[in-house]
């Protein structure tokens, strides 16, 4: 399959910090790929590189095999980005922006005028149009974003914690509008701070720590490869004191019963006999693998791997 976006090594330093330290990976076309970490990763200096906001120590970045520095015209054009900074201009109204921002990369008469009144549209913009900035919520500020990202069509976007400090419902609009431009055949880069939501998007992701990349994979592949699986246990005394071997195990310990973490190669049979050597009255277990924030928080710890 054709490559939408080429990480070539890239390193990235700051006098004596080094933020990117030859990160290399590629994000196929039409993917939906998750860039994760924890605050510091380097994932915002990653995206900024690749966007022309940051140039890289050494490396090289590649979209749809035209350089970032050198092609940076071509890759502009090919690009969305939607950054985690709200917008705040006081000049210019939501339209007015919109079309400025769209004339940028040449485009004007009727179809300039449909898609902005589509991206409005479907943004739940159109009422606001002639506001500017200064009058809206955070929310609408980070509509107003998307819509400016997308007004020129490109061919990959960007989404840099496009949904922090937004409200459920609009979270949730913002996730469908996003699934329908992934299912046009626009490729996705999102990072994120709500790992449900890059579990159930992303087909692909990537976890970095301290500048390098730390896991790879299929979503489903990087589930599954996590060692452990998780046991939810109800039960009639949750007074009762754990015996040491399945003490160890707990991960969380709720008003009707208890989380248990096991190996996956252990078996099941074991851990029932320590619940019944510890006095459980079980009334209901149920089995679970690993979700991406428990990967991520393993892959991420100190030690992790």
């Amino acid at each position: 399959m054709a490559l939408a976006v080429q990480f070539n090594q890239v390193v990235k330093n700051y006098e004596d910090l080094q933020a990117l330290k030859g990160v290399s990976f590629d994000v196929e076309e039409g993917a939906f790929f998750g860039l994760l970490g924890p605050n510091g990763a380097g994932k915002s200096t990653l995206i900024n590189a690749m966007s022309g906001l940051v140039v890289p120590t050494s490396g090289n970045i590649q979209v749809q095999g035209y350089d970032v520095i050198d092609d940076y015209r071509q890759t502009r054009r090919l690009l969305g980005l939607v950054p985690q900074e709200l917008i705040a201009d006081p000049f210019f109204s939501i339209k007015e922006l919109l079309e400025l921002q769209s004339g940028y990369f040449g485009m004007k008469g009727a179809e300039q005028k449909r898609w902005i009144g589509e991206l409005l549209e479907r943004l739940a913009l159109s009422d606001k149009a002639d506001a500017n900035t200064n009058q809206l919520s955070g929310g609408m500020k980070r509509r107003v974003l998307i819509a400016m990202a997308l007004v020129h069509k490109p061919k990959v976007l960007v989404l840099d914690e496009p949904t922090a400090g937004v409200d459920v419902d609009l979270r949730r609009t913002l996730w469908e509008f996003t699934k329908e431009l992934h299912q046009q055949g626009h490729t996705i880069i999102l990072t994120t701070h709500y790992l449900e939501e890059a579990e159930a998007l992303c087909d692909r992701v990537a976890i970095m720590q301290k500048g390098q990349i730390k896991a790879l994979d299929d979503t489903q592949t990087l589930l599954s490869k996590h060692p452990y699986r998780y046991l939810r246990v109800n039960v009639s005394n949750p007074k009762v004191d754990l015996i040491a071997p399945l003490a160890e195990r707990l991960v969380e310990k709720e008003s009707n019963g208890f989380v248990f973490q096991v190996d996956k190669t252990s078996s099941m049979t074991e851990t029932l006999g320590l619940m019944e050597k510890s006095g459980l009255d079980v009334t209901d277990v149920s089995s679970r693998d690993a979700t991406l924030e428990e990967v991520f928080l393993d892959l991420t710890s100190e030690g992790g791997v």
